[in-house]
């Protein structure tokens, strides 16, 4: 098996979905210290996209938590 299909079973896996998790999540941070300076600036455009942004680190978390609840419920099946 090469290192790259091993790379995209990963991705596919439970500990690769709480990984993709991980990250998202710490993109939340990066997204509340945009809203909070551009509210400190008055910035209304920043803080457009900064909601933008925060509605999409929420999707992707939503969607990765769906993947997460898939993969284990062919856990469950299989076993």
């Amino acid at each position: 098996m090469s290192a790259l299909s091993k790379a995209k079973g990963f991705k596919q896996s439970k500990s690769g979905t709480y990984l993709s998790m991980a990250t998202t999540a710490l993109g939340a941070i990066g997204v509340a210290k945009q809203i909070k300076k551009a509210r400190a600036e008055s910035d209304t455009l920043r803080l457009i996209d900064a909601v933008v942004t925060a509605a999409g680190v929420v999707t992707g978390l939503a969607i990765l938590y769906r993947e997460l609840k898939r993969l284990g419920d062919d856990d469950v099946l299989l076993g």
